[in-house]
């Protein structure tokens, strides 16, 4: 959708003036492009987006819960998926409704609206990346958890860099330069809707019952690692085996 309204842009409009967009400006908002006459795509593009970014957090939420990725094993874990779900639906209804109020009519709930929906997906950013920076200590032997980690903990620091910069840049109005940064913030924040396919590939190798997996507990994995752990199981063995040979009736005589 980005492309197609940067295409519309620069080559159909030839790099025109819009009539939404400042005097004091050359480069068209994407708010300013999906104002005009690609309105209706500009709204589908933005519910697909919507769709699939909820679809993919609800998806490896139930994943999850089946083995088919890494299970959570804390409930910490869990509630960290569903703060980044709520807050996802929070950025969806952002997006969805900065489309349909579009600039130049509706500026300032646009503006309400492009707040709430970096806002959300942001937080629910954070809140995902901090999931999978546990999960990783958990399941060492998934090399996609630290992958998939550092790709959202780089989008975090990127993009909220960026949003300071857009948001300084339209205060002291370098209408060019905020209208520069919006476009990047966009791209990048399609990189990370993108990224996502990173994290449900591998439920492809488990649809087999077998090949699931197993709920990581820290508690039995600790107690397994301590030398005590063995001498209480061999303790408990020892003494079901003098209760077994109490119980066993007397040898026969033959």
């Amino acid at each position: 959708m980005l492309l197609g309204l940067l295409l519309e842009w620069q080559v159909n409009q030839h790099g025109r003036r819009y009539p939404t967009q400042s005097i004091h400006s050359d480069v068209a908002y994407i708010s300013n492009v999906g104002a005009d006459r690609l309105w209706p795509l500009f709204i589908t593009g933005c519910v697909l987006t919507s769709i699939f970014l909820d679809a993919a957090f609800l998806s490896e939420r139930w994943l999850r819960h089946k083995g088919r990725l890494a299970p959570n094993s804390t409930l910490m874990e869990k509630v960290l998926t569903w703060l980044s779900i709520v807050f996802a639906a929070v950025g969806t209804v952002g997006l969805i409704c900065l489309s349909i109020f579009r600039t130049g009519r509706y500026t300032k709930l646009h503006h309400i609206f492009l707040a709430l929906f970096i806002g959300g997906y942001l937080i629910s950013a954070v809140f995902i990346c901090w999931e999978y920076q546990r999960l990783g200590i958990n399941y060492r032997e998934h090399r996609v958890l630290r992958i998939s980690f550092w790709v959202k903990l780089t989008f975090i620091l990127v993009e909220v860099a960026l949003i300071i910069a857009f948001g300084v840049t339209s205060r002291v109005k370098q209408r060019n330069a905020a209208a520069i940064l919006e476009w990047a913030i966009s791209f990048i924040f399609t990189f990370y809707a993108i990224s996502f396919v990173i994290d449900l590939y591998p439920a492809i190798r488990t649809k087999p019952h077998h090949a699931r997996h197993q709920k990581y507990v820290p508690s039995a994995a600790a107690d397994s690692s301590n030398p005590s752990y063995e001498g209480s199981r061999n303790n408990i063995n020892d003494g079901r085996d003098v209760e077994m040979a109490q119980n066993a009736p007397p040898p026969r005589d033959f």
